[in-house]
């Protein structure tokens, strides 16, 4: 894939300018948002690949953005920026359906690697899987051609970043998966994500979406001190 479309959703402008002339030059198209508002009506207008996404903006802040964004069922990958290192807003962006985040300052070819492996994951890897490939449990159904999840013939709205997780651990059904592994194996990199609190956000918003109790799961379990697992008969430890 070559020149994805890029929106950039920055209020200071030499920030937004440097940031735009940097992706340029990699090859990338890209747009600027100067606040909330213009890019919901940036993203309706030009459908981006992949947002980079401030936190501090002038009118609708970037977590409400990025709430609206998912609730009209936009799944390109959102990459999260803020000047503040702090768990809450790590775990508050991920709530939100964020895939990644970086903090301010960040070094740009830190982050550029960050872009180029959010779009890798989300439109190279998964768009190459082998046709026709289903998998069944039973009642929830992975198209991986279609890179769609079903239950009881419904379709599940998962984010990018919920799909390659549940994709991962389905493909290695029964086994425990740590942590770091599925960091590794989804975002395509060791970062500095928060991988204990991070995965764990993730795994509660799958569990909300394909369990009939999430507080008693029947297929994604937690392999106590060590990480999860996806059970190929419901409920089996």
């Amino acid at each position: 894939m070559a020149g994805e479309r890029i929106l950039i959703v920055e209020d200071e402008r030499a920030v937004a300018r440097g940031l735009t002339y940097a992706l340029q030059a990699e090859g990338f198209q890209v747009t600027w948002a100067e606040n909330g508002q213009r890019a919901l009506d940036l993203t309706a207008q030009t459908d981006p690949h992949l947002i980079v996404l401030d936190i501090r903006l002038p009118d609708i802040n970037g977590f409400d953005v990025c709430r609206r964004l998912r609730s009209q069922g936009r799944r390109q990958p959102i990459l999260m920026l803020t000047a503040r290192d702090e768990e809450l807003d790590k775990v508050l962006g991920l709530e939100l359906g964020a895939d990644d985040y970086v903090v301010k300052p960040y070094k740009l070819h830190e982050l550029i690697a960050r872009i180029r492996a959010l779009l890798r994951r989300a439109y190279g890897e998964l768009a190459a899987a082998v046709a026709g490939a289903r998998l069944r449990f039973g009642d929830i159904e992975l198209d991986l051609e279609r890179l769609l999840v079903t239950r009881r013939g419904q379709a599940v709205d998962l984010t990018p970043i919920e799909f390659r997780l549940l994709r991962y651990l389905v493909s290695n059904a029964e086994r425990p998966v740590t942590r770091d592994a599925l960091i590794e194996a989804v975002w395509g990199y060791e970062g500095d994500l928060g991988s204990d609190r991070t995965i764990d956000v993730h795994m509660r918003h799958l569990r909300a979406k394909l369990e009939d109790d999430p507080a008693r799961p029947r297929w994604l379990l937690t392999v106590r001190g060590m990480g999860y697992k996806w059970a190929r008969e419901p409920g089996k430890p």
